[in-house]
């Protein structure tokens, strides 16, 4: 009797794992993909749910892992039409250049149909079911088997991969007008407004409802000198975009990456984790970790640059890196960093310190599930913030884009700090903040937008209500080294801290918990064999910072060696070319 696999999702998680399966070989599976919408492989991040035509990817086709073929090989397959839609040259395209969020999107749901081709020339049976809602998962214990729940059917499987995706719940949103709890799907902000908009964050998600509001309440046109300026139309002659941002910063701008797989051959090895924490009670240390693969990488390629950071700590390294953007006005510093970038691209040369960087927050992702309680509060108030400025890569269109409007007097920015909350009203919110000048403000908007990115979700959350009845999941904590950081912690009145009766304190992360392959654990630490999640939303607590198509690639390959229990790389029946 074959095998039987569910992926539920058919967005880009969904087919990175059947990427896998593919590639595995093994004919002896059937597969099973439940997709809520009409569509594989786009998702929401390339589909109308997420992009409009304004919105553009941030990594190029060099920078994509590998799939059935390139970018640049599709495109000199698809209609002219769709070439046109886009504005793309192909005499001009290289694998350089970064394309249109929805353009891409046609890209990855092309990949798809290629590998249920590769997958039913090798004998590799899939359904595939469209509209259709995963409602409910149980686990069968006695039989070790996995019940799907859609609304008109329940199936039994061997094994499944939870790969539904991005999700925003809906706190104000149709509760409160003029209030979104995201960008998305964006054409709902095709707005016109006559008033000023404020704007949660200043993230790419952010810069999505920028541009979106932006044109529909306004005109973007080149200059005789090349410059792109901005002009209002008639109607909106009021229209403000006014980002508030934690620290009053604006992400960095996209440069060329020397390894565009953000990989290093001189990254710890699993093995090498292992090791450590025989030697550190079982965690993984987060110095250790910012010393093997960041810093000690510079020792031969930026001599210079060790030589400036080889005694600082995280804390003194973020200090350091923060400075100039705590000094510059964020909007010429933009300005600074795109003219850095252009130099970067056109020479083909990398920001050095930006690239690792972005390495280190891919390298730590994976095993940050072994860091100290102690040391996940330092990663998440110290080191994430200026990674998560640092790697958002923003494509050149959008840097361009925002100066235009930034300079026309309306896009602006205030820096708000921790404490900052909205005060929903019936037609609009109060926006409560103090500002860098230590001004308290209570500033009133018609229209608000959440805009920090795909917030990392709770256990109660969790869609699948029979496996938390079942409590064959568990919330996702970390445990002190030190049991009196964690005690200090709940006498000073945190809710994020809890103990046992066996003297240990734990830290509340967001999400369930889950091991090194992504199965699910429940609260004694044992895994379920059978059940994979791969939903950034639900795991975030676990994966505190995510890569997009980089984390599908990698998170596919560990749930698929786990399946088959085994190693592989790619066999004779491989996907790609």
């Amino acid at each position: 009797m074959k095998r039987r696999i569910a992926i539920i999702g058919g967005g880009p998680s969904g087919l990175f794992l059947y990427k896998r399966l593919v590639e595995a070989g093994d004919t002896n599976i059937e597969i099973e993909i439940f997709e809520s919408g009409t569509t594989l492989g786009s998702g929401m991040p390339y589909s109308s749910a997420g992009a409009n035509n304004e919105h553009i990817t941030n990594v190029s086709d060099n920078e994509t892992p590998d799939l059935v073929i390139s970018i640049s090989k599709w495109l000199h397959t698809v209609p002219i039409e769709l070439l046109q839609r886009f504005d793309v040259d192909l005499t001009k395209f290289n694998e350089y250049k970064v394309v249109p969020r929805l353009l891409f999107g046609y890209y990855l749901s092309a990949q798809f149909e290629m590998l249920l081709q590769k997958a039913k020339n090798i004998a590799i049976n899939t359904e595939v079911h469209f509209k259709s809602k995963v409602l409910d998962i149980h686990y069968d214990l006695e039989n070790e088997s996995v019940w799907i729940y859609t609304k008109n059917n329940k199936v039994k499987f061997d094994e499944v991969v939870i790969c539904t995706g991005h999700f925003w719940p809906s706190r104000l949103e149709g509760k409160y007008k003029g209030c979104f709890d995201s960008p998305y799907p964006p054409k709902k902000l095709q707005l016109e407004l006559d008033h000023a908009v404020a704007i949660k964050g200043a993230s790419l998600t952010a810069i999505d409802a920028v541009r979106t509001l932006a044109r529909k309440n306004g005109v973007f046109a080149k200059d005789s000198c090349g410059n792109i300026t901005y002009k209002l139309n008639e109607q909106s002659q009021n229209f403000k975009l006014i980002m508030h941002s934690r620290g009053g910063f604006l992400p960095a701008v996209r440069f060329h990456l020397d390894d565009s797989h953000l990989s290093n051959s001189s990254l710890l090895t699993a093995a090498q984790i292992i090791e450590h924490r025989k030697t550190n009670d079982g965690f993984l240390s987060l110095d250790y970790l910012f010393q093997k693969d960041f810093k000690d990488i510079f020792i031969k390629k930026d001599p210079d640059f060790y030589q400036k950071i080889k005694h600082l700590s995280i804390e003194e390294f973020v200090d350091e890196m923060m400075e100039l953007r705590l000094r510059l006005d964020p909007f010429l510093l933009l300005k600074a960093e795109y003219a850095e970038a252009e130099k970067s691209i056109k020479r083909h040369e990398s920001v050095y310190w930006k690239e690792m960087l972005a390495v280190l927050s891919f390298a730590m992702n994976h095993p940050a599930k072994h860091f100290s309680a102690e040391d996940m509060q330092r990663l998440q108030k110290v080191l994430m913030p200026l990674i998560s400025i640092i790697i958002a890569f923003v494509p050149q269109k959008s840097c361009v884009e925002l100066m235009a409007l930034h300079d026309a007097g309306i896009l602006s920015l205030i820096s708000v700090g921790q404490d900052s909350y909205i005060e929903p009203q019936k037609d609009g919110i109060i926006y409560h903040f103090t500002d860098e000048d230590g001004v308290s403000h209570s500033d009133y908007h018609k229209t608000f937008i959440d805009c920090v990115g795909q917030p990392h979700l709770s256990f109660d959350d969790f869609p699948f209500e029979s496996l938390k009845k079942q409590k064959i999941i568990s919330p996702a904590q970390l445990r002190f080294h030190n049991p009196d950081t964690g005690a200090k912690g709940i006498i000073d009145g945190s809710s994020e801290i809890e103990s046992d009766n066996q003297g240990n304190y734990f830290l509340k992360v967001s999400g369930i918990s889950i091991n090194d392959n992504f199965q699910i654990l429940d609260k004694y630490g044992a895994y379920n064999e059978h059940i994979y999640i791969m939903a950034i939303p639900y795991i975030g607590g676990f994966n505190p910072d995510y890569s997009g198509l980089d984390f599908c690639e990698a998170t596919s390959l560990k749930i698929v060696k786990s399946i088959f229990q085994r190693d592989f790389t790619v066999d004779k029946h491989s996907a790609t070319e």
